[in-house]
Protein backbone atom coordinates (compact mmCIF):
# COMPACT_ATOMS: atom_id res chain seq x y z
CA UNK A 1 0.00 0.00 0.00
CA UNK A 2 2.94 2.31 0.79
CA UNK A 3 4.48 1.87 -2.47
CA UNK A 4 1.24 2.18 -4.59
CA UNK A 5 0.76 5.50 -2.75
CA UNK A 6 4.42 6.30 -3.34
CA UNK A 7 3.98 5.76 -7.45
CA UNK A 8 0.91 7.42 -7.37
CA UNK A 9 2.24 10.64 -5.88
CA UNK A 10 5.04 10.15 -8.30
CA UNK A 11 3.00 9.64 -11.38
CA UNK A 12 0.56 12.39 -10.42
CA UNK A 13 3.68 14.96 -9.82
CA UNK A 14 5.01 14.11 -12.82
CA UNK A 15 1.67 14.63 -14.43
CA UNK A 16 0.95 17.95 -12.77
CA UNK A 17 3.93 19.45 -13.49
CA UNK A 18 4.07 18.35 -17.42
CA UNK A 19 0.31 20.08 -17.04
CA UNK A 20 0.78 23.00 -15.57
CA UNK A 21 0.62 25.37 -18.27
CA UNK A 22 -2.57 23.71 -20.05
CA UNK A 23 -4.14 23.67 -16.63
CA UNK A 24 -3.60 27.64 -16.50
CA UNK A 25 -4.12 28.38 -19.90
CA UNK A 26 -6.72 25.92 -21.32
CA UNK A 27 -9.04 25.77 -18.81
CA UNK A 28 -8.61 25.55 -14.66
CA UNK A 29 -11.62 25.08 -12.54
CA UNK A 30 -9.59 26.26 -9.08
CA UNK A 31 -9.41 29.70 -8.90
CA UNK A 32 -6.76 29.52 -6.43
CA UNK A 33 -7.94 31.52 -3.32
CA UNK A 34 -9.74 28.79 -1.54
CA UNK A 35 -13.11 28.41 -4.06
CA UNK A 36 -13.51 26.77 -7.30
CA UNK A 37 -15.69 27.49 -9.93
CA UNK A 38 -18.18 25.13 -12.00
CA UNK A 39 -17.92 23.49 -14.01
CA UNK A 40 -14.89 21.50 -12.36
CA UNK A 41 -14.04 19.58 -15.74
CA UNK A 42 -15.37 21.52 -18.90
CA UNK A 43 -14.56 17.91 -20.53
CA UNK A 44 -17.56 15.41 -21.84
CA UNK A 45 -17.08 12.68 -18.94
CA UNK A 46 -20.52 11.46 -19.32
CA UNK A 47 -22.26 9.91 -16.20
CA UNK A 48 -19.91 10.45 -13.63
CA UNK A 49 -19.38 7.69 -10.56
CA UNK A 50 -16.57 8.84 -7.79
CA UNK A 51 -15.30 6.62 -5.16
CA UNK A 52 -13.61 7.55 -1.74
CA UNK A 53 -10.70 5.74 -0.19
CA UNK A 54 -8.49 7.76 2.38
CA UNK A 55 -8.28 10.94 0.90
CA UNK A 56 -8.05 9.42 -2.78
CA UNK A 57 -10.87 10.19 -4.79
CA UNK A 58 -11.11 7.86 -8.44
CA UNK A 59 -13.66 8.87 -10.85
CA UNK A 60 -14.72 7.40 -13.81
CA UNK A 61 -17.27 7.92 -16.57
CA UNK A 62 -18.96 6.37 -19.44
CA UNK A 63 -16.64 5.85 -22.45
CA UNK A 64 -19.80 3.75 -24.78
CA UNK A 65 -17.64 2.90 -28.16
CA UNK A 66 -14.31 4.51 -27.56
CA UNK A 67 -11.73 2.76 -26.83
CA UNK A 68 -9.74 2.37 -24.43
CA UNK A 69 -12.38 2.54 -22.50
CA UNK A 70 -13.79 3.52 -18.68
CA UNK A 71 -10.95 6.44 -17.85
CA UNK A 72 -9.73 6.59 -14.35
CA UNK A 73 -9.53 10.42 -12.90
CA UNK A 74 -7.72 10.90 -9.60
CA UNK A 75 -7.94 13.93 -7.21
CA UNK A 76 -7.05 14.65 -4.01
CA UNK A 77 -9.72 17.54 -3.51
CA UNK A 78 -12.65 16.82 -6.05
CA UNK A 79 -11.94 19.95 -7.85
CA UNK A 80 -8.01 19.11 -9.40
CA UNK A 81 -8.26 16.18 -11.66
CA UNK A 82 -5.80 13.74 -13.84
CA UNK A 83 -6.81 11.16 -16.40
CA UNK A 84 -4.20 8.36 -15.32
CA UNK A 85 -5.88 5.06 -16.81
CA UNK A 86 -8.21 3.55 -18.36
CA UNK A 87 -9.95 0.29 -16.94
CA UNK A 88 -11.00 -1.09 -19.94
CA UNK A 89 -8.33 -1.59 -22.75
CA UNK A 90 -10.62 -3.54 -25.25
CA UNK A 91 -14.46 -3.76 -25.23
CA UNK A 92 -16.34 -7.24 -25.00
CA UNK A 93 -17.62 -8.83 -27.48
CA UNK A 94 -14.57 -8.14 -29.31
CA UNK A 95 -15.62 -8.78 -32.59
CA UNK A 96 -18.24 -6.66 -32.31
CA UNK A 97 -16.76 -3.89 -31.27
CA UNK A 98 -13.97 -4.03 -34.24
CA UNK A 99 -16.10 -1.57 -35.87
CA UNK A 100 -17.53 1.59 -34.45
CA UNK A 101 -20.89 0.94 -32.72
CA UNK A 102 -21.55 4.87 -31.92
CA UNK A 103 -23.84 4.87 -28.62
CA UNK A 104 -23.23 1.59 -28.04
CA UNK A 105 -20.88 -0.15 -25.59
CA UNK A 106 -19.85 1.27 -21.87
CA UNK A 107 -23.48 3.16 -20.20
CA UNK A 108 -22.67 4.77 -16.84
CA UNK A 109 -19.89 2.79 -15.14
CA UNK A 110 -20.30 2.70 -11.27
CA UNK A 111 -17.12 2.40 -9.10
CA UNK A 112 -17.01 1.15 -5.40
CA UNK A 113 -14.51 -0.01 -3.25
CA UNK A 114 -15.00 -3.07 -0.97
CA UNK A 115 -12.99 -5.15 1.51
CA UNK A 116 -9.54 -4.09 -0.58
CA UNK A 117 -11.11 -4.44 -3.81
CA UNK A 118 -11.85 -1.72 -6.33
CA UNK A 119 -14.71 -2.89 -8.80
CA UNK A 120 -16.74 -1.14 -11.82
CA UNK A 121 -20.06 -2.08 -12.94
CA UNK A 122 -21.73 -1.07 -15.97
CA UNK A 123 -24.29 -1.58 -18.18
CA UNK A 124 -24.14 -2.91 -22.23
CA UNK A 125 -27.76 -2.13 -23.44
CA UNK A 126 -27.15 -4.77 -26.09
CA UNK A 127 -25.70 -7.47 -24.05
CA UNK A 128 -26.44 -6.88 -20.02
CA UNK A 129 -24.13 -5.71 -16.98
CA UNK A 130 -20.55 -6.15 -17.21
CA UNK A 131 -18.20 -6.29 -13.88
CA UNK A 132 -14.55 -5.53 -13.51
CA UNK A 133 -12.30 -5.52 -10.47
CA UNK A 134 -8.69 -4.53 -9.21
CA UNK A 135 -6.54 -3.63 -6.23
CA UNK A 136 -4.76 -0.95 -7.82
CA UNK A 137 -7.08 1.55 -9.84
CA UNK A 138 -3.69 2.54 -11.63
CA UNK A 139 -3.02 -1.32 -12.82
CA UNK A 140 -4.43 -3.50 -14.65
CA UNK A 141 -7.94 -4.18 -14.36
CA UNK A 142 -9.72 -7.85 -14.44
CA UNK A 143 -11.29 -9.56 -17.49
CA UNK A 144 -14.80 -8.47 -17.89
CA UNK A 145 -17.55 -10.49 -15.95
CA UNK A 146 -20.82 -10.90 -17.52
CA UNK A 147 -22.64 -10.73 -14.53
CA UNK A 148 -26.27 -10.91 -15.91
CA UNK A 149 -26.59 -11.52 -20.16
CA UNK A 150 -29.71 -9.90 -21.55
CA UNK A 151 -31.05 -6.58 -23.55
CA UNK A 152 -31.60 -3.07 -21.89
CA UNK A 153 -29.92 -3.57 -18.13
CA UNK A 154 -28.59 -0.01 -17.64
CA UNK A 155 -26.78 1.59 -14.64
CA UNK A 156 -26.12 -0.96 -12.41
CA UNK A 157 -24.77 0.12 -9.02
CA UNK A 158 -23.75 -2.25 -6.61
CA UNK A 159 -23.83 -1.52 -2.42
CA UNK A 160 -22.17 -4.33 0.35
CA UNK A 161 -24.65 -3.92 3.29
CA UNK A 162 -23.62 -4.86 6.96
CA UNK A 163 -25.15 -8.44 7.35
CA UNK A 164 -22.58 -9.73 4.76
CA UNK A 165 -25.44 -9.32 1.71
CA UNK A 166 -24.80 -7.45 -1.66
CA UNK A 167 -26.98 -5.88 -3.76
CA UNK A 168 -27.45 -4.74 -7.10
CA UNK A 169 -29.49 -1.37 -8.22
CA UNK A 170 -30.13 -1.07 -12.02
CA UNK A 171 -32.65 0.92 -14.47
CA UNK A 172 -33.86 -0.24 -17.99
CA UNK A 173 -33.36 1.46 -21.48
CA UNK A 174 -36.94 1.49 -23.21
CA UNK A 175 -34.69 1.02 -26.74
CA UNK A 176 -34.05 -2.55 -26.00
CA UNK A 177 -36.09 -3.92 -23.47
CA UNK A 178 -39.17 -1.70 -23.77
CA UNK A 179 -39.68 -0.46 -20.30
CA UNK A 180 -37.85 2.66 -18.65
CA UNK A 181 -38.25 4.86 -15.42
CA UNK A 182 -38.01 1.78 -13.49
CA UNK A 183 -35.21 0.92 -10.69
CA UNK A 184 -35.06 -2.50 -9.75
CA UNK A 185 -32.45 -4.07 -6.74
CA UNK A 186 -31.71 -7.61 -7.08
CA UNK A 187 -29.32 -9.47 -4.43
CA UNK A 188 -25.75 -10.01 -5.87
CA UNK A 189 -22.71 -12.71 -5.48
CA UNK A 190 -20.42 -11.42 -2.58
CA UNK A 191 -17.63 -11.35 -5.33
CA UNK A 192 -20.08 -9.34 -7.87
CA UNK A 193 -19.47 -11.81 -10.70
CA UNK A 194 -23.68 -12.73 -10.50
CA UNK A 195 -27.16 -11.89 -9.30
CA UNK A 196 -28.68 -14.04 -7.18
CA UNK A 197 -32.70 -14.69 -8.04
CA UNK A 198 -34.95 -12.15 -9.89
CA UNK A 199 -35.05 -8.18 -9.66
CA UNK A 200 -37.54 -7.14 -7.34
CA UNK A 201 -39.10 -3.11 -8.90
CA UNK A 202 -38.57 -0.13 -5.87
CA UNK A 203 -39.67 2.24 -7.99
CA UNK A 204 -41.72 3.45 -10.99
CA UNK A 205 -41.72 6.86 -12.20
CA UNK A 206 -44.40 6.31 -14.67
CA UNK A 207 -47.08 6.54 -11.96
CA UNK A 208 -45.96 10.36 -11.61
CA UNK A 209 -44.41 13.32 -12.11
CA UNK A 210 -40.73 11.57 -12.11
CA UNK A 211 -40.45 10.14 -15.55
CA UNK A 212 -37.25 9.31 -17.34
CA UNK A 213 -35.93 8.13 -13.90
CA UNK A 214 -32.54 6.33 -14.55
CA UNK A 215 -29.27 6.27 -13.55
CA UNK A 216 -29.56 4.72 -9.99
CA UNK A 217 -26.96 4.94 -7.18
CA UNK A 218 -27.35 3.13 -3.90
CA UNK A 219 -26.03 3.87 -0.90
CA UNK A 220 -26.46 3.25 2.75
CA UNK A 221 -26.65 5.73 5.64
CA UNK A 222 -27.31 4.71 9.13
CA UNK A 223 -30.60 2.69 8.99
CA UNK A 224 -31.88 4.00 5.83
CA UNK A 225 -31.01 2.65 2.41
CA UNK A 226 -30.87 5.37 -0.29
CA UNK A 227 -31.07 5.66 -4.26
CA UNK A 228 -29.83 8.71 -5.86
CA UNK A 229 -31.24 9.14 -9.42
CA UNK A 230 -32.03 11.62 -12.63
CA UNK A 231 -35.40 11.69 -13.48
CA UNK A 232 -37.06 14.33 -16.16
CA UNK A 233 -34.83 13.55 -18.72
CA UNK A 234 -31.18 14.78 -19.67
CA UNK A 235 -31.60 18.44 -20.80
CA UNK A 236 -33.93 19.73 -18.42
CA UNK A 237 -34.50 16.81 -15.72
CA UNK A 238 -33.61 17.27 -11.86
CA UNK A 239 -31.97 15.05 -8.93
CA UNK A 240 -33.86 12.79 -7.03
CA UNK A 241 -33.47 10.82 -3.50
CA UNK A 242 -35.36 7.61 -2.35
CA UNK A 243 -35.06 6.42 0.95
CA UNK A 244 -36.45 3.19 2.81
CA UNK A 245 -35.29 1.28 5.55
CA UNK A 246 -36.04 -1.79 3.69
CA UNK A 247 -33.35 -2.40 0.64
CA UNK A 248 -36.20 -3.49 -1.27
CA UNK A 249 -38.61 -0.70 -0.28
CA UNK A 250 -41.08 0.91 -0.29
CA UNK A 251 -38.96 4.00 -1.05
CA UNK A 252 -40.21 7.57 -0.35
CA UNK A 253 -39.34 10.26 -2.62
CA UNK A 254 -38.15 13.74 -3.01
CA UNK A 255 -36.17 16.06 -5.27
CA UNK A 256 -32.98 17.62 -3.69
CA UNK A 257 -31.94 19.82 -6.61
CA UNK A 258 -33.12 20.72 -9.90
CA UNK A 259 -32.16 23.79 -12.34
CA UNK A 260 -33.82 26.64 -10.46
CA UNK A 261 -32.79 30.04 -11.62
CA UNK A 262 -29.22 29.23 -12.97
CA UNK A 263 -27.74 28.47 -16.33
CA UNK A 264 -27.35 24.76 -15.24
CA UNK A 265 -29.58 22.88 -17.13
CA UNK A 266 -30.36 19.18 -16.00
CA UNK A 267 -28.81 18.65 -13.49
CA UNK A 268 -27.88 15.22 -14.44
CA UNK A 269 -26.42 11.87 -13.24
CA UNK A 270 -23.74 11.70 -10.45
CA UNK A 271 -22.55 10.43 -7.26
CA UNK A 272 -22.34 11.56 -3.39
CA UNK A 273 -18.85 11.49 -1.83
CA UNK A 274 -18.20 11.60 2.05
CA UNK A 275 -14.92 12.73 2.42
CA UNK A 276 -11.71 11.70 4.81
CA UNK A 277 -12.65 15.40 6.37
CA UNK A 278 -16.27 14.71 6.78
CA UNK A 279 -17.57 16.49 4.13
CA UNK A 280 -20.23 15.29 1.90
CA UNK A 281 -20.40 16.58 -1.64
CA UNK A 282 -22.45 15.69 -5.33
CA UNK A 283 -20.29 15.03 -8.20
CA UNK A 284 -22.90 15.49 -11.43
CA UNK A 285 -23.14 16.56 -15.40
CA UNK A 286 -24.72 19.01 -17.35
CA UNK A 287 -25.22 18.37 -20.96
CA UNK A 288 -23.52 20.90 -23.17
CA UNK A 289 -24.33 19.99 -26.44
CA UNK A 290 -20.84 19.72 -29.06
CA UNK A 291 -18.74 20.11 -25.44
CA UNK A 292 -20.49 17.12 -24.01
CA UNK A 293 -21.77 16.05 -20.36
CA UNK A 294 -19.15 18.64 -18.65
CA UNK A 295 -18.64 18.07 -14.73
CA UNK A 296 -20.02 19.99 -11.74
CA UNK A 297 -19.05 19.42 -7.75
CA UNK A 298 -22.05 20.67 -5.31
CA UNK A 299 -21.89 21.15 -2.04
CA UNK A 300 -24.12 18.07 -0.02
CA UNK A 301 -25.66 18.72 3.76
CA UNK A 302 -28.28 16.15 5.35
CA UNK A 303 -31.60 17.66 6.59
CA UNK A 304 -33.58 15.04 8.39
CA UNK A 305 -32.40 12.24 6.83
CA UNK A 306 -32.63 13.64 3.54
CA UNK A 307 -29.72 14.95 1.22
CA UNK A 308 -29.59 18.51 0.18
CA UNK A 309 -27.79 19.46 -2.98
CA UNK A 310 -26.36 22.77 -4.01
CA UNK A 311 -27.42 25.90 -2.62
CA UNK A 312 -31.16 25.68 -1.03
CA UNK A 313 -32.11 29.22 -1.52
CA UNK A 314 -36.09 28.84 -0.73
CA UNK A 315 -35.46 26.48 2.48
CA UNK A 316 -37.65 23.70 0.90
CA UNK A 317 -34.68 21.27 0.95
CA UNK A 318 -34.65 21.43 -2.84
CA UNK A 319 -31.11 23.02 -3.90
CA UNK A 320 -30.00 24.50 -6.89
CA UNK A 321 -26.60 24.09 -8.72
CA UNK A 322 -23.66 26.78 -7.48
CA UNK A 323 -21.64 28.27 -10.08
CA UNK A 324 -18.73 28.92 -7.44
CA UNK A 325 -18.09 27.49 -3.77
CA UNK A 326 -15.37 27.05 -1.09
CA UNK A 327 -12.96 24.42 -2.44
CA UNK A 328 -13.52 20.89 0.07
CA UNK A 329 -11.00 20.41 2.70
CA UNK A 330 -7.93 18.40 1.88
CA UNK A 331 -4.58 17.66 2.51
CA UNK A 332 -1.66 20.47 1.81
CA UNK A 333 0.04 22.10 -1.28
CA UNK A 334 -2.90 20.37 -3.92
CA UNK A 335 -1.53 21.34 -7.19
CA UNK A 336 -3.63 22.96 -9.72
CA UNK A 337 -3.70 20.35 -12.90
CA UNK A 338 -6.52 19.17 -15.69
CA UNK A 339 -6.21 16.40 -18.10
CA UNK A 340 -3.75 16.54 -20.55
CA UNK A 341 -4.40 18.34 -23.72
CA UNK A 342 -1.35 18.83 -25.63
CA UNK A 343 0.81 15.89 -27.23
CA UNK A 344 4.11 15.85 -28.05
CA UNK A 345 4.74 12.57 -29.11
CA UNK A 346 8.82 12.40 -27.89
CA UNK A 347 8.10 9.09 -26.88
CA UNK A 348 6.58 5.41 -27.42
CA UNK A 349 3.31 6.17 -25.33
CA UNK A 350 0.67 8.29 -26.26
CA UNK A 351 -0.60 10.38 -23.90
CA UNK A 352 -3.91 9.13 -22.14
CA UNK A 353 -6.51 12.08 -23.90
CA UNK A 354 -6.36 10.01 -26.82
CA UNK A 355 -9.12 7.17 -27.96
CA UNK A 356 -10.19 4.94 -31.02
CA UNK A 357 -13.85 5.01 -32.46
CA UNK A 358 -13.39 0.76 -32.02
CA UNK A 359 -11.00 -1.95 -30.87
CA UNK A 360 -7.54 -0.74 -31.60
CA UNK A 361 -6.23 -2.70 -33.97
CA UNK A 362 -2.66 -2.28 -35.25
CA UNK A 363 -2.76 -1.42 -38.87
CA UNK A 364 -4.69 1.97 -37.12
CA UNK A 365 -1.15 3.50 -36.24
CA UNK A 366 1.67 3.33 -33.52
CA UNK A 367 3.31 5.59 -31.35
CA UNK A 368 7.16 5.34 -31.74
CA UNK A 369 10.47 6.62 -29.75
CA UNK A 370 11.36 8.60 -33.10
CA UNK A 371 9.70 11.85 -32.20
CA UNK A 372 5.96 10.94 -33.56
CA UNK A 373 3.11 8.89 -34.16
CA UNK A 374 2.22 7.22 -37.18
CA UNK A 375 -1.26 6.42 -38.20
CA UNK A 376 -1.69 4.23 -41.53
CA UNK A 377 -4.52 4.72 -44.52
CA UNK A 378 -7.66 3.21 -43.05
CA UNK A 379 -9.00 1.45 -46.50
CA UNK A 380 -12.51 0.10 -47.11
CA UNK A 381 -15.53 1.26 -49.04
CA UNK A 382 -17.22 3.78 -46.90
CA UNK A 383 -19.63 6.60 -47.48
CA UNK A 384 -18.04 8.97 -44.73
CA UNK A 385 -16.00 8.60 -41.49
CA UNK A 386 -18.93 7.57 -39.60
CA UNK A 387 -17.92 4.04 -39.86
CA UNK A 388 -14.01 4.58 -39.76
CA UNK A 389 -12.49 2.70 -36.43
CA UNK A 390 -9.22 4.43 -36.76
CA UNK A 391 -10.03 8.14 -36.08
CA UNK A 392 -7.74 9.50 -33.71
CA UNK A 393 -9.50 11.75 -31.27
CA UNK A 394 -9.69 13.58 -28.19
CA UNK A 395 -12.38 15.15 -26.16
CA UNK A 396 -13.00 19.00 -26.59
CA UNK A 397 -11.71 20.14 -22.94
CA UNK A 398 -12.98 24.01 -22.59
CA UNK A 399 -15.14 26.15 -24.02
CA UNK A 400 -12.66 28.34 -26.48
CA UNK A 401 -9.44 26.81 -27.46
CA UNK A 402 -7.02 26.04 -30.05
CA UNK A 403 -5.56 23.09 -31.70
CA UNK A 404 -2.74 22.81 -33.38
CA UNK A 405 -0.71 20.11 -35.60
CA UNK A 406 2.38 19.55 -37.43
CA UNK A 407 1.89 16.48 -40.20
CA UNK A 408 3.91 15.03 -42.68
CA UNK A 409 1.28 13.25 -44.97
CA UNK A 410 3.13 10.52 -46.99
CA UNK A 411 0.93 9.01 -49.87
CA UNK A 412 1.11 6.61 -52.08
CA UNK A 413 -2.16 6.21 -53.76
CA UNK A 414 -4.58 8.41 -55.97
CA UNK A 415 -6.97 10.06 -53.59
CA UNK A 416 -5.42 9.15 -50.49
CA UNK A 417 -5.99 11.95 -47.56
CA UNK A 418 -4.99 12.92 -44.60
CA UNK A 419 -5.93 15.98 -41.95
CA UNK A 420 -6.99 17.97 -39.05
CA UNK A 421 -10.82 16.35 -38.12
CA UNK A 422 -13.33 17.97 -35.80
CA UNK A 423 -15.95 14.71 -35.05
CA UNK A 424 -19.81 14.42 -34.17
CA UNK A 425 -23.06 13.57 -36.32
CA UNK A 426 -21.55 16.54 -38.33
CA UNK A 427 -17.85 16.80 -38.82
CA UNK A 428 -15.71 19.08 -40.57
CA UNK A 429 -11.93 18.79 -41.44
CA UNK A 430 -8.99 20.15 -43.30
CA UNK A 431 -6.74 17.89 -45.12
CA UNK A 432 -4.21 17.13 -47.86
CA UNK A 433 -5.72 15.19 -50.75
CA UNK A 434 -3.26 13.14 -53.56
CA UNK A 435 -3.89 14.29 -57.01
CA UNK A 436 -1.52 13.18 -58.91
CA UNK A 437 1.99 13.92 -58.63
CA UNK A 438 0.69 17.24 -56.62
CA UNK A 439 -1.41 17.50 -52.93
CA UNK A 440 -4.78 19.67 -53.20
CA UNK A 441 -5.97 21.34 -49.60
CA UNK A 442 -9.10 20.60 -49.33
CA UNK A 443 -11.83 21.62 -46.86
CA UNK A 444 -14.66 18.63 -46.33
CA UNK A 445 -17.81 18.90 -44.28
CA UNK A 446 -20.74 16.72 -43.80
CA UNK A 447 -24.40 17.18 -41.91
CA UNK A 448 -25.70 14.27 -40.06
CA UNK A 449 -23.08 11.55 -40.98
CA UNK A 450 -24.95 8.88 -39.20
CA UNK A 451 -27.15 9.10 -42.15
CA UNK A 452 -25.14 7.94 -44.58
CA UNK A 453 -24.38 11.68 -46.36
CA UNK A 454 -22.14 12.63 -48.55
CA UNK A 455 -19.13 15.33 -47.57
CA UNK A 456 -19.24 18.32 -49.52
CA UNK A 457 -15.78 19.59 -50.09
CA UNK A 458 -13.94 22.57 -50.99
CA UNK A 459 -10.88 22.75 -52.65
CA UNK A 460 -8.39 25.36 -50.90
CA UNK A 461 -4.95 25.12 -52.64
CA UNK A 462 -4.71 23.25 -55.88
CA UNK A 463 -1.49 21.75 -56.90
CA UNK A 464 0.67 21.50 -53.87
CA UNK A 465 3.96 20.42 -54.92
CA UNK A 466 5.76 17.64 -52.99
CA UNK A 467 9.02 15.46 -52.91
CA UNK A 468 9.18 11.82 -53.74
CA UNK A 469 10.65 9.33 -51.27
CA UNK A 470 11.59 5.11 -52.26
CA UNK A 471 10.03 3.27 -50.05
CA UNK A 472 8.46 -0.64 -50.81
CA UNK A 473 6.88 -1.01 -53.77
CA UNK A 474 5.99 2.74 -54.85
CA UNK A 475 7.70 5.82 -53.75
CA UNK A 476 5.75 7.77 -51.22
CA UNK A 477 4.56 11.73 -52.34
CA UNK A 478 5.61 13.58 -49.21
CA UNK A 479 4.28 17.10 -48.04
CA UNK A 480 4.46 18.48 -44.38
CA UNK A 481 2.08 21.44 -43.20
CA UNK A 482 0.80 22.90 -40.39
CA UNK A 483 -3.21 22.66 -39.59
CA UNK A 484 -5.06 24.78 -36.95
CA UNK A 485 -8.75 24.70 -35.51
CA UNK A 486 -9.67 27.52 -33.20
CA UNK A 487 -13.10 26.85 -31.20
CA UNK A 488 -14.97 29.75 -30.07
CA UNK A 489 -18.06 30.21 -27.73
CA UNK A 490 -20.86 27.85 -29.20
CA UNK A 491 -18.22 25.28 -30.87
CA UNK A 492 -18.20 28.04 -33.63
CA UNK A 493 -14.23 26.22 -35.40
CA UNK A 494 -12.57 28.07 -37.76
CA UNK A 495 -9.44 26.31 -39.99
CA UNK A 496 -5.99 27.96 -40.34
CA UNK A 497 -3.49 26.49 -42.58
CA UNK A 498 0.15 26.85 -42.98
CA UNK A 499 3.22 25.77 -45.24
CA UNK A 500 5.96 26.97 -43.28
CA UNK A 501 4.87 26.77 -40.20
CA UNK A 502 4.75 30.61 -39.33
CA UNK A 503 2.53 32.09 -41.84
CA UNK A 504 -1.30 30.99 -41.38
CA UNK A 505 -3.95 31.65 -43.27
CA UNK A 506 -7.57 31.49 -42.04
CA UNK A 507 -10.51 29.58 -44.04
CA UNK A 508 -13.37 32.13 -44.65
CA UNK A 509 -15.99 29.04 -43.85
CA UNK A 510 -17.09 28.53 -40.45
CA UNK A 511 -18.34 24.96 -38.64
CA UNK A 512 -20.69 24.70 -35.83
CA UNK A 513 -19.07 21.65 -33.82
CA UNK A 514 -22.18 18.93 -33.09
CA UNK A 515 -22.29 16.11 -30.55
CA UNK A 516 -21.65 12.65 -31.60
CA UNK A 517 -23.98 9.68 -30.39
CA UNK A 518 -24.53 10.39 -26.25
CA UNK A 519 -20.41 11.89 -26.62
CA UNK A 520 -19.45 15.19 -27.29
CA UNK A 521 -17.34 16.93 -30.50
CA UNK A 522 -14.31 15.28 -30.59
CA UNK A 523 -10.82 16.72 -32.33
CA UNK A 524 -7.89 14.87 -33.87
CA UNK A 525 -6.27 13.12 -36.62
CA UNK A 526 -7.72 11.30 -39.36
CA UNK A 527 -5.98 9.52 -43.14
CA UNK A 528 -8.53 7.43 -45.82
CA UNK A 529 -7.63 5.80 -48.45
CA UNK A 530 -10.03 4.87 -51.07
CA UNK A 531 -8.23 2.08 -52.94
CA UNK A 532 -8.20 -1.27 -51.42
CA UNK A 533 -5.49 -2.36 -53.47
CA UNK A 534 -1.79 -1.54 -53.39
CA UNK A 535 0.56 0.45 -50.75
CA UNK A 536 -0.79 1.80 -47.94
CA UNK A 537 0.40 5.75 -46.64
CA UNK A 538 0.64 7.31 -43.53
CA UNK A 539 0.74 9.97 -41.64
CA UNK A 540 3.27 11.54 -38.78
CA UNK A 541 2.48 13.59 -36.09
CA UNK A 542 4.92 15.75 -35.25
CA UNK A 543 3.48 17.18 -32.01
CA UNK A 544 -0.38 18.34 -30.69
CA UNK A 545 -0.79 21.05 -28.94
CA UNK A 546 -3.81 22.63 -27.23
CA UNK A 547 -3.48 26.33 -26.29
CA UNK A 548 -5.99 29.32 -25.11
Amino acid sequence: MILRSCILFLIISITSITNFVNANKVYQSDLGNGYYKNPILHADYSDPDVVCVGDDYYMTASSFNCIPGIPILHSKDLVNWNLVNYALKEQVPVDFYKKPQHGKGVWAPCIKYNDGIYYIFWGDPDFGIYMINTKDPLGEWSEPYLVKSGKGMIDPSPLWDEDGKAYLAFAWAASRSGINSIIVVNQMSIDGKSLIGNPIMVFDGNEGANHTVEGPKLYKKGEYYYIFAPAGGVTNGWQLAMRSKNIYGPYESKVVMAQGETMINGPHQGAWIKTAFGEHWFIHFQDKGAYGRIIHLNPLKWVNDWPVIGNDKRGDGCGEPVEKYKKPKAGLNIPITSPLCSDEFNNAEIGKQWNWHANYNPTFGFPSNMGFMRLYSFRDSIINLWDVPSLFLQKFMAEEFSATTKIRFASKSEGEKAGLLIMGWDYSYLALERRGDFFNLIFSECKEAEQKSLEKTEVILKDIKGRYMEGGLYPSLNLDIWLKARIKKGAICEYHYSLDGKNYKKLSTEFKARQGKWIGAKIGLFITNPNIKGDNGWLDCDWFRISP
